[in-house]
């Protein structure tokens, strides 16, 4: 290869190196569970970092057959705090990954 040249072989190395990351951290993501909460801890519900709920808690005190409107909004309110916490554990993995991007691989 003459200086100055592209170097194919390296970019394509470079590109499959980044895509096995890429599905190692997409892999811990999936396997990796974040709770939010509502209500000082009334609900709390937990969802993977791939944002599919895993599981929801109900502290009894809070079940009132005449409030139901407090209840839906406080376990939606559990589930969009855990799904936060969720996309902010993506960027902490994919972030490193998805910034360096093609420019990374060419410069």
């Amino acid at each position: 290869m003459q200086p100055g040249q592209f170097d194919m072989q390296a970019l394509l190395q470079q590109a499959q190196s980044m895509q096995q990351q890429m599905a190692e951290a997409q892999q811990q993501l999936a396997e990796t569970e974040v709770t939010g909460t509502a209500g000082n801890n009334l609900v709390t519900a937990t969802v993977t970092g791939g944002g599919e709920l895993v599981n929801l808690a109900i502290d009894p005190k809070i079940v009132d057959p005449e409030d139901v409107d407090t209840l839906q909004d406080l376990v939606i309110a559990a589930i969009k705090d855990a799904n936060q916490k969720a996309q902010q554990l993506v960027e902490q993995k994919l972030g490193p990954l998805a910034q360096g991007g093609l420019g990374g691989l060419l410069g």
